[in-house]
């Protein structure tokens, strides 16, 4: 009878709390989401070291690894990036992948060859994930899932969920999960479902936010002999 008499006490007490987890995760996201548009009102630059892991599960486990710098700039509605490949697997790697006026364009020293794609406007926002991106730019374009706070390499960070809106991108990348500081409005840490067994993790450390970036960090030179792929 006492065990019972406890039960029935404790029960509605836990049926009243049941809600407040939703509420609260709800409050935090609204918190994250202000946070992210003030900051991004005063965002203009961003640069940080990157590693950047491809982890592969199916059907032959393998992980390719490439370091480097990353570069971001907003400047009104434009926005430009480039990444810097330093390294691949611990071997030298001299490409640049760069990101202007919706063109993606990749450099591979080693062959002298540049790729490039036109962006149809359903790619590049993933780009910005994280890097100057206000909370309205990240509400249009993905369903966002708040799963807490976690310090990373001692800064305090907002996790969250992504699903992508655009079918096109879903089907890239099923989900993100992004480690932000919200009141920078960068990114420490990204995970990229790329489904299939394939996840891609982005770790982001030594970030400069507003400092001046020379406008060369965001292009790569080529010459006479470079061939180009459309």
């Amino acid at each position: 009878m006492q065990l019972a008499r406890k039960l029935a006490l404790t029960l509605p007490l836990a049926f009243l709390l049941l809600p407040a987890r939703p509420v609260f995760a709800a409050d935090q996201l609204k918190r994250v989401l202000h946070q992210l548009d003030e900051a991004a009102k005063n965002f203009h630059t961003a640069s940080a070291d990157f590693e950047f892991k491809n982890i592969q599960t199916e059907p032959v486990p393998d992980t390719d690894v490439m370091t480097g710098t990353v570069y971001y700039q907003h400047k009104g509605h434009g926005f430009q990036m480039a990444a810097h490949i330093a390294q691949e697997n611990n071997q030298p790697s001299p490409k640049v992948y760069t990101y202007s006026s919706g063109v993606f364009q990749l450099y591979d020293g080693r062959l002298d060859q540049v790729r490039k794609l036109k962006d149809n406007g359903s790619f590049g926002s993933y780009l910005m994930l994280g890097f100057g991106a206000s909370g309205k730019e990240l509400q249009d374009k993905w369903n966002i899932t708040y799963l807490g706070e976690e310090t990373l390499n001692g800064v305090k960070t907002d996790k969250l969920e992504l699903i992508a809106k655009d079918p096109k991108v879903l089907r890239l990348f099923p989900s993100v999960i992004i480690w932000i500081d919200p009141t920078r409005a960068v990114n420490l840490k990204q995970v990229f479902d790329e489904g299939e067994g394939m996840t891609r993790v982005c770790t982001y450390s030594n970030i400069q936010v507003d400092r001046p970036i020379p406008a060369e960090n965001f292009t790569f030179k080529t010459d006479r002999k470079t061939t180009y792929v459309n």
